[in-house]
């Protein structure tokens, strides 16, 4: 699987502290995925932030190229977890 990181995203990352090895780790071992409009994909998983001192979800953003190409859009972290967590 090829992860391209597009320029806005790496942005987004460097803004928001959020470090590559992360946001690959959440993209192949997502705990949840979730489809979205315009052949978009949504990988998020909880984990706890140190600096928050709360439990967090990290959602990564990306378009799907063909079965092995995935462009990450855009990532970031919320403490919202009511809100998109898909329980069940």
């Amino acid at each position: 699987m090829d992860i391209i990181f597009t320029s806005h995203s790496k942005l987004e990352m460097k803004r928001r502290n959020i470090k590559e090895s992360s946001v690959i780790s959440v993209i192949k071992k997502a705990e949840q995925k979730i489809n979205s409009k315009n052949n978009k994909i949504i990988f998020q998983s909880k984990f706890f932030d140190a600096d928050e001192q709360t439990e967090m979800i990290l959602r990564v953003i990306c378009e799907l190229f063909e079965p092995k190409i995935i462009k990450v859009i855009t990532v970031y972290k919320t403490s919202k977890i009511k809100k998109y967590w898909i329980e069940g």
